[in-house]
């Protein structure tokens, strides 16, 4: 599926640039946005693996609240200077687009 090749993507991306920042947020900012951002993948495919039109909205649903978890890391980390101006822009935006599909699916399915 497309979109969890873009959320995949984008989980990786963010794994990247977490590498190069500061221990002391290994355990606050460094895992909870690891954390939400693979959370969008792995619940696009929970979904894909479900059988009813109910429990797949549910849990696209679920991916997209975490993309906006990553969105909301992405601008802390980017006002507290971990993340530069272009990189934080192009992130949420492709976020976006991310958001914009995945209510597409929910629409479909509800």
């Amino acid at each position: 599926m497309p979109v969890w090749q873009n959320a995949h993507k984008l989980s990786i991306e963010v794994y990247q640039v977490t590498v190069n920042l500061p221990r002391s947020e290994d355990y606050g900012l460094t895992s909870q946005i690891r954390r939400s951002s693979n959370s969008i993948s792995a619940n696009i495919s929970e979904a894909f693996g479900r059988k009813t039109r109910k429990d797949k909205a549910h849990f696209y649903s679920i991916a997209r609240g975490s993309a906006f978890e990553t969105q909301n890391h992405l601008l802390y980390g980017n006002k507290i200077e971990y993340f530069e101006d272009d990189f934080t822009k192009r992130l949420i935006d492709e976020y976006s687009l991310l958001i914009f599909d995945l209510n597409k699916l929910i629409s479909y399915l509800t």
